[in-house]
């Protein structure tokens, strides 16, 4: 008896109206309002999401918030807030994982299941969808679903699917226009014949669309290009040339298509029709290190937030110690009585678990916060943790040999580095190591402090190198070999007075670097009369011109 491997099947899970309702959620007042949610976006407001009050109303995403309120002037919004909709996709991905163990997060919206062998339990892929839509309903969620045998498909099914000419208001219909816009009915086409490429469906009932198994492409050749996730540029070009649904790309040839739009657009197209494996990678548990207060009654002052770090650090840390694990990165988040999230960071240069340690890191930045009407929420998260030694300890004489060992020179060092970083950033402060090569500018690597180690055993150099390096500039003088007697820098003419050379350096002959391009170079110490101490050279020329440079000073 032969065991034959099910067919992959993927469920695309698409909550349009995520940030909407995740405020009407927790507001019931709000669920009969005409409701957006906005975000900053350059200098004005966009709508990111809208209830079906708003959507009824005509308004869309994306719409300038000034033109949603002259349109709609009851329009009531709130602003976003990415991280909490991340929370909540996250949580959405937790109670999905109760129809398959392998759910992944689609940014922003979406979530995608692999159901393949799963769907039996629940009465099939139908009976599944239906309880899933159930389940999303009795949460207050819509929800738009595609079934597929791949992720694109499914994806595309999910925010496309049934779409036809009556799901786009094309304006070709007149009574589809207002008065004021009436006489310019005529001018617009639909996506058809050439007009502005259709959007994602925002239905307000639950839709689902199930492509039978090993029928993809006549599933998804009706479709429009946009459902190949295609960037928007890409897509304009495919309409412009009369490639407006998947069916038309498909039986294009793939060499002219690929140079023409690159590469990424055959591939999309490959993943869609299952030509192209596209792996899912479920949610991975990471540990998690958190800590929260609830206030009786909303703060404002500084002193009292300080209050509340000492009492909720001390938790945190006891919570890493136990895991053995240090503190790199943490944020502090105070919920707000708006409903709105404050939030800082800091890091540390090495884990720690000590409170002492990170304390002043977040008190120094608890000026960025702005306390408003109030604060009734704070809570700390390490954000990012690793562990603090590199062998666990078997018994208590380990331990204590541990930490005797353990490094305590660099301890002073490490957290003027946090201190430091807490203002400019720890990615601004580096450091260099030694590297393997002749060449001056790559004598060295320059790594974050705060992820690197203090270098050792710096090998001796056989010829003194200038404390300052720079890219090589020109310098006007003669082009002849011979070190010049008077020239001209940097709008300067200086006299040559001492110099100590020639030291010819070759480039890396096995690596084409532009920069030594101009062949070898001779370097020469040169002190001038005017007190500049520099270093000259001289490129005796291949794939570029020869001449006379400057590349750094020992002054």
């Amino acid at each position: 008896m032969v065991w034959k491997m099910p067919k992959r099947r993927i469920v695309s899970l698409w909550f349009h109206r995520l940030g909407a309702e995740r405020f009407l959620r927790r507001q019931g007042q709000l669920c009969d309002q005409v409701f957006a949610v906005v975000e900053d976006l350059g200098q004005m407001q966009v709508l990111s999401s809208l209830s079906e009050r708003a959507s009824q109303e005509g308004l869309q995403k994306g719409q300038p918030l000034r033109d949603a309120q002259a349109m709609c002037p009851q329009l009531l919004t709130r602003l976003r807030n990415r991280q909490a909709e991340e929370l909540f996709l996250k949580g959405l991905a937790r109670w999905a994982g109760k129809f398959s163990p392998w759910v992944a997060i689609e940014p922003t919206e979406s979530l995608m299941l692999d159901i393949t062998g799963c769907a039996h339990l629940f009465g099939g892929e139908k009976g599944m969808v239906a309880q899933i839509s159930q389940e999303t309903g009795d949460l207050g969620l819509s929800l738009c679903t595609g079934v597929a045998d791949t992720p694109g498909a499914a994806w595309g099914l999910a925010r496309y699917g049934g779409q036809g000419p009556e799901a786009q208001r094309s304006g070709d219909a007149i009574d589809q226009e207002a008065r004021a816009t009436r006489s310019r009915a005529a001018k617009r086409r639909h996506w058809e014949r050439g007009g502005a490429p259709p959007k994602a469906i925002s239905s307000a009932t639950p839709s689902s669309h199930i492509a039978p198994p090993g029928q993809t492409h006549s599933a998804i050749q009706s479709l429009p290009v946009a459902a190949l996730r295609l960037e928007s540029k890409v897509i304009e070009g495919l309409n412009r040339l009369g490639l407006r649904r998947i069916g038309d790309l498909s039986g294009q040839p793939r060499a002219a298509v690929a140079r023409r739009f690159g590469k990424g657009l055959v591939e999309q197209l490959d993943k869609a029709l299952g030509s192209l494996p596209e792996p899912i990678s479920p949610l991975r548990q990471n540990p998690h290190f958190g800590v929260r207060m609830s206030l009786p009654d909303p703060i404002g002052l500084q002193e009292d937030m300080i209050l509340a770090l000492d009492r909720l650090l001390p938790r945190l840390c006891a919570h890493l110690r136990d895991q053995g694990r240090g503190l790199r990165q943490i944020r502090m988040q105070c919920f707000h009585t708006d409903d709105t999230v404050s939030h800082i960071d800091a890091g540390l240069a090495r884990p720690s678990d000590e409170p002492e340690r990170i304390r002043p890191l977040l008190i120094m930045k608890l000026d960025e916060i702005d306390a408003g009407f109030g604060i009734d929420v704070i809570r700390l998260e390490a954000t990012y943790t690793e562990a603090l030694h590199a062998t666990s300890p078997t018994g208590q004489m380990a331990l204590q040999n541990t930490l005797k060992n353990a490094p305590s020179s660099t301890a002073a060092l490490d957290d003027l580095i946090s201190r430091i970083g807490g203002r400019i950033g720890l990615d601004n402060i580096t450091r260099h190591h030694p590297a393997d090569s002749h060449i001056p500018e790559k004598e060295s690597h320059t790594l974050a402090a705060a992820w690197s180690e203090p270098a050792k055993d710096w090998p001796e150099l056989p010829k003194r190198r200038p404390i300052l390096l720079w890219s090589p500039e020109p310098v006007n003088a003669p082009e002849e070999r011979s070190l010049p007697r008077e020239f001209k820098w940097r709008g300067r003419t200086l006299r040559t007075r001492r110099a100590e050379g020639p030291e010819r350096i070759a480039p890396e002959w096995w690596l084409d670097d532009p920069n030594w391009r101009s062949g070898v170079r001779d370097y020469w110490r040169v002190t001038c009369e005017e007190g500049d101490l520099l270093w000259l050279f001289y490129a005796h020329g291949a794939g570029l011109s020869k001449g006379w440079f400057c590349q750094g000073s020992f002054t």
